[in-house]
């Protein structure tokens, strides 16, 4: 029986073996804490949409984990996406009318210079780093235009990120908690003179997400824990996972080779191509639900009150959803996924990822064709975040 605690050899490089085993043969897996897996696509395309019978709200499970009252505990209970209506409608709006597709088309220019600048930055050295210098740099940087935060102040972003969705893993070290909980205290106080700044000096809201949250006084505004802990959110949302979609996206190229020649030679599907490099491999591997009734899937019962897992990583390879599910088709149409999840909690972001995505991916290509991923590459090691730690390579 699979277990998120129990991990077979060889998981982190490769977990789809696991993921099949689990979809096809255990498509409701029970877990040794009373959770269950779900990894069927049609099943977490249910859940998803049933906001009734399945909610986002994790108080019940994140208070025995971190804590009630720890900086963790209240950053994941407040940020958008572990939250129901009213604070996530409330919130959800305000940051879909930042992403609007004027503001988003404001954004490409500035978008292209800074790859431009990373690659050119890059093409001085023969060997690179392609998390450090590339992958991870994009959306600190685009994330951190979004809030306005000051350039020369954006270097801890990256670290704190990685600190406080780590603490979403399935085990904890009391080492990882410690660092989850310092970096929520860090980036709090770090944002007070950001904030009070903006306050002062409201920024466009057409693009300005920040000054959005600041000003939105729909059903009495956001409090003050509100407002801190989603400037967070949206942070740690736009960074792990475009930096897992690029990274990911480069390995895969390089491991497939005559789709890199593919692609090179027909850049027009590179926009379906994001699409498929995020099915194949999902940035965010596991999503969760908390039941609120019993409810039954192929047979079982889940009781009311039980944490579910989606399994985001499975059933993106399911072959009731998609042909050839293993295969990298590169203009694969219709490629309805769920790495951006779905329903009501669709990523707020997901047209800016794919921009980035896309901008990021081909450009790379066509400066450094060639290019290969040399030893010493090496995953992320976590479950629910499927991206490289580092990805060097020659360019």
């Amino acid at each position: 029986m699979f277990s998120l605690t129990s991990l077979p050899v060889g998981f982190h490089e490769d977990p789809y073996p696991a993921y099949t085993a689990l979809r096809e043969e255990t498509p409701v897996c029970p877990q040794p804490d009373g959770s269950v897996i779900l990894s069927r696509y049609e099943d977490l395309d249910l859940v998803y949409r049933d906001t009734t019978r399945f909610i986002s709200d994790k108080k019940a499970v994140f208070g025995p984990k971190f804590g009630v009252g720890s900086p963790l505990y209240e950053h994941h209970t407040n940020s958008l996406v572990f939250n129901d209506p009213p604070l996530h409608t409330r919130v959800r709006k305000v940051m879909v009318g930042a992403m609007n597709p004027r503001a988003l088309a404001q954004m490409e220019p500035g978008l292209i210079t800074l790859v431009d600048s990373l690659l050119d930055q890059m093409q001085a050295k023969s060997t690179v780093e392609l998390i450090e210098d590339f992958a991870g740099a994009i959306p600190i940087e685009i994330i951190g235009n979004l809030l306005g935060i000051p350039r020369s102040e954006r270097g801890p972003l990256r670290d704190w990120s990685l600190a406080i969705l780590g603490a979403l893993e399935p085990e904890l070290t009391p080492e990882q908690e410690e660092w989850g909980n310092r970096a929520v205290s860090e980036f709090k106080a770090f944002l007070r003179h950001i904030i009070d700044d903006r306050r002062s000096n409201p920024g466009n809201p057409e693009t300005d997400v920040l000054t959005r949250l600041i000003q939105d006084d729909s059903d009495g505004g956001l409090t003050e824990v509100e407002l801190y802990q989603n400037c967070i959110f949206v942070l740690n949302a736009g960074h792990e996972t475009t930096t897992n979609l690029i990274g990911n996206a480069l390995e895969l190229l390089d491991r497939h080779r005559d789709k890199r020649t593919e692609l090179l030679s027909s850049p027009d599907v590179i926009s379906t191509a994001v699409d498929e490099f995020l099915r194949l491999e999902s940035p965010n591997q596991f999503g969760n639900r908390l039941t609120t009734e019993d409810v039954t899937f192929h047979g079982f019962t889940i009781p009311a009150g039980t944490d579910i897992h989606l399994c985001i990583g499975a059933a993106n390879r399911d072959p009731r959803q998609f042909e050839r599910p293993d295969d990298m088709l590169l203009d694969r149409r219709p490629n309805k996924h769920h790495a951006f999840a779905g329903g009501p909690h669709t990523c707020v972001g997901l047209t800016l990822a794919r921009i980035e995505g896309k901008i990021a991916v081909s450009r790379f290509l066509d400066r450094f064709p060639d290019y290969q991923i040399t030893d010493g590459a090496k995953r992320g090691g976590r479950i629910r975040f499927r991206g490289f730690a580092r990805l060097p390579a020659q360019v």
